[in-house]
């Protein structure tokens, strides 16, 4: 059956679900609601709601969000029964959503809400999957230099075009939602994902800024294996390079026999071939082939991660209205 853009909907009927993760994010949450209520206000001749996602939260995010749905009906909470990462809380929330249109942003105000009604309005004029490409950034540091990197490193790495500075900001029809959602691999990256569905794919522009308030709860180790979820998921150069490294290791040997087959024979071999060409050849083997055993670990562990096949995430109860 032909699948018909949401977007296509007499205005009146639209509708858009925002989905936010939400992790010790109780400095911030208040203000989120009240940024997200305004920018949804005021875009006409939509009917929205709110799914906060609470991934295992140790302080008052949960009693908050509870409070915003006392005060206001249109926010709605998804707690997880513990913490099961960024990408799950993502999937759970995209699970409980019913809108036209779906709108994904992180809960730290990095992503403005006051971007919302441009989503809005390119998936209006036909868009299905709207990403919110960032042309600066307000980190600094090394978390800059690290992200800056990896999307370098990722746009070259990936055999699969992604657009480069772009998260899990953006929109999604109704029907690159259902599709997305029906991806059920477990070690997930949402922007990768988002971009493989295909659809209408549309580009809108922001400046990333600061963290409103709190620290960032994406440490480093995680941010390493979202980057890794990301390579691993949509690369096979790293195997291909390793196979290439072994191909030019091999030549290279080849090459070097010769050389000294041929210095044997014309009786310029004089002495033995010292002890620390002899290690250092030895540990330069040993490091390629444990960093070739490495990369083949990581592929196989998250095809063990599919083949167990347990759930993303376990929701433990639900408060707002039900799909």
């Amino acid at each position: 059956m032909t699948q018909i853009s949401t977007a296509d909907a007499p205005a009146a009927t639209r509708t858009l679900t925002v989905v936010v993760p939400v992790y010790n994010e109780q400095e911030n949450l208040a203000e989120l609601c009240r940024r997200v209520k305004e920018a949804c206000d005021s875009v006409p001749d939509l009917t929205w709601s709110m799914i906060m996602v609470d991934d295992g939260s140790k302080d008052d995010t949960a009693k908050l969000a509870l409070e915003q749905h006392a005060a206001d009906p249109r926010f709605n909470l998804v707690k997880l029964s513990r913490n099961f990462g960024h990408q799950a809380a993502i999937t759970a929330g995209l699970s409980h959503a019913d809108g036209d249109a779906v709108v994904i942003m992180d809960a730290d105000l990095q992503d403005p809400p006051e971007l919302i009604p441009q989503l809005v309005e390119a998936w209006r004029q036909g868009g299905q999957v709207i990403m919110a490409q960032r042309k600066s950034r307000a980190e600094t540091g090394l978390r800059r230099v690290g992200f800056d990197l990896f999307h370098k490193f990722f746009r070259w790495l990936s055999d699969f075009p992604i657009p480069s500075q772009t998260g899990v900001f953006g929109l999604m029809d109704r029907a690159a939602h259902e599709e997305l959602v029906k991806l059920t691999e477990r070690n997930r990256f949402i922007p990768g994902l988002r971009a493989w569905i295909g659809f209408d794919q549309r580009t809108v522009y922001y400046d990333r800024q600061e963290r409103a308030a709190g620290e960032p709860k994406q440490t480093f180790k995680r941010l390493i294996k979202y980057a890794m979820d990301g390579v691993f998921s949509f690369s096979y150069k790293p195997l291909r390079l390793m196979m290439w490294a072994g191909v030019m290791v091999s030549m290279m040997s080849f090459l070097v026999a010769i050389y000294f087959i041929i210095k044997r024979i014309a009786g310029a071999e004089t002495s033995q071939t010292g002890f620390t060409t002899t290690i250092t050849l030895i540990l330069f083997l040993g490091g390629i082939q444990l960093i070739a055993i490495g990369l083949l670990g990581e592929y196989l562990g998250r095809i063990y991660d599919e083949v167990k096949n347990r759930p993303m995430f376990i929701v433990k109860s639900f408060t707002g209205k039900q799909k």
